[in-house]
């Protein structure tokens, strides 16, 4: 039996503008990405990739068709019910890392359960799931550390690991390794690839294919259509292979 979507599609589009001056950025684009996959999202400049992504994290909404996240229609959420969804089902790694500064990695990753309403845990146990969650980044011995103490690639640990903190059911990730050199930008992808192994579902845009290629799919944009959708050859989540140093 396949496991449940957790993100589907059908027949989204999103159109910027009016009349003569309108844009269509999705034109009637059908998805579905089960739970535990790790999945890129490609495509030239105007493809639609970076509109796709912003609805897919609820973030903004479709001009028609229907987004159904974790088995709920978002599609006609107004903000206050979008940003809800997106701090009880959505973790967000962005290219520039977006930590506050002066502000050490465990106090990062705490940001947020301190704005789930719906976190009933003691201010211990949030300190103790920060923690967990930074052990498992490999940040365990840069708990006090601030941004412009760390590497770029730790910078980007500390993200995924307040990505993960309140347990999403989507890790969004917008050009993960895009400011980081080549040998950061492996070790991030390995991390991923060893998140999608104990069970996170990630969804990742980036420009470099060889990035898409730790993906176990990717979905090819052109002029706001699915294109294509190239499986990468990497063995299902329930057998992930194993990831070398």
């Amino acid at each position: 039996m396949s496991a449940p979507a957790i993100i589907e599609t059908v027949d989204l589009t999103k159109i910027y503008g009016m009349g003569d001056v309108s844009v269509v950025a999705l034109n009637g684009v059908n998805l579905r990405i089960q739970a535990g996959e790790f999945v890129a999202i490609m495509g030239p400049s105007g493809s639609g990739k970076s509109t796709l992504l912003h609805i897919l994290g609820c973030l903004s909404h479709p001009s028609s068709g229907q987004y159904i996240l974790d088995g709920e229609d978002v599609s006609k959420m107004d903000k206050v019910q979008l940003a809800n969804v997106r701090n009880r089902k959505l973790g967000f790694v962005f290219q520039a890392y977006n930590l506050l500064p002066r502000t050490t990695a465990l106090r990062n990753t705490l940001l947020p359960l301190q704005y789930n309403r719906q976190n009933n845990y003691s201010p211990e146990e949030n300190i103790l799931k920060a923690h967990q969650v930074l052990d498992l980044v490999g940040l365990g011995d840069r708990l006090n550390h601030q941004p412009q103490e760390l590497s770029g690639g730790q910078q980007q640990r500390a993200a995924i690991a307040r990505a993960l903190v309140n347990d999403p059911v989507v890790v969004i990730a917008d050009e993960p390794t895009g400011n980081l050199d080549s040998r950061s930008g492996q070790e991030i992808m390995q991390l991923l690839r060893r998140l999608n192994g104990q069970g996170v579902t990630i969804v990742m845009v980036t420009h470099d294919p060889a990035v898409a290629a730790f993906t176990q799919r990717t979905i090819h944009l052109i002029d706001g259509i699915v294109e294509t959708i190239i499986k990468n050859g990497h063995k299902p989540i329930n057998e992930p292979e194993k990831v070398q140093p």
